[in-house]
């Protein structure tokens, strides 16, 4: 892969980044207009974030091209890369975690990527989207098994080995160990679908939207255990079903905001999701 080529798909991925703190309004997340639930970081540590972890997103895409082993030593290689970049992310952002979930599925999906690129070019069609998701998920195949074995002996926990011991909850090593079905089943299709029938940001903020009444959000579930989960889910099916107009639309997300923010729920998995999604979306030349 010529350096232009990897030059560009690192920077779709970076530019995704951008793209989904970008548009706003979103409920319970930080955007343009204010930090949704979130005390400790605003649109500045995102840009901050996504500064930093840009470099690490070329890396992960030269790691995948060059791979020539079986997929499991290459996540291997992925995950040390992601630990640099996780350190230069924090670093960015006053130890604040802006981007811990999106930098694992970013690492993974570059690698793929890279890994895919030997034998194809761009754009991508469906089914190019769908092989690098299927790599992703021979690759962290036994990764949640490997992760949370003996978790429960363990003195300090993470976020996600909370989560895990309270209510099973795989997060985001479950969902690449499955090829992200989310992407595949759900957004993916709904933006090759309405990509061309409105402006990016309504187009964005729809399919957040749509995740968002789907999806099992660790983030979610993290702040306001299985009834807020439950609670943000229903509303945003509510919401998706009645197909508003964009003004409608939008104020219905200032509404929908307010009452997270007094909540403190964000919806955070949902959030990363829409990234890989739009990053899926540069591939394919759709956005």
């Amino acid at each position: 892969m010529n350096n232009s080529l990897s030059t560009q798909i690192a920077r779709f991925a970076t530019k995704s980044l951008y793209y989904e703190v970008a548009i706003s309004p979103k409920p319970g997340l930080v955007d343009r207009f204010d930090n949704g639930a979130h005390k400790d970081m605003d649109f500045f540590t995102f840009i901050n974030s996504i500064e930093s972890l840009a470099p690490h997103f070329q890396k992960y895409l030269q790691l995948g091209f060059q791979h020539n082993a079986d997929l499991t030593s290459l996540f291997d290689e992925l995950r040390q890369e992601g630990i640099k970049a996780e350190k230069d992310m924090l670093l960015a952002t006053n130890n604040v975690n802006t981007h811990k979930g999106a930098n694992f599925s970013f690492a993974v999906l570059l690698g793929a990527t890279g890994f895919h690129m030997k034998t194809h070019s761009l754009p991508f069609s469906p089914a190019d989207s769908q092989t690098v998701l299927n790599l992703v998920a021979q690759m962290t195949q036994d990764l949640a098994q490997q992760d949370f074995y003996q978790v429960t002996q363990k003195k300090q926990l993470t976020h996600g080995e909370k989560l895990y011991i309270e209510t099973g909850t795989l997060g985001v090593r479950g969902e690449a160990a499955k090829g992200y079905p989310a992407l595949t089943n759900l957004l993916l299709p709904f933006l090759r679908e309405h990509a061309k029938q409105e402006s990016t940001e309504i187009l964005l903020l729809r399919s957040l939207i749509l995740l968002m009444s789907q999806l099992e959000d660790s983030n979610l579930l993290h702040r306001g255990g299985i009834s807020g989960w439950q609670e943000v889910k229903q509303e945003a099916f509510t919401i998706h079903q009645a197909k508003l107009s964009k003004t409608a639309f939008k104020q219905t997300l200032e509404n929908f905001n307010q009452k997270l923010i007094e909540k403190n729920l964000s919806p955070g998995g949902a959030a990363d999701l829409l990234s890989l999604g739009i990053y899926f979306g540069f591939l394919e030349n759709i956005l």
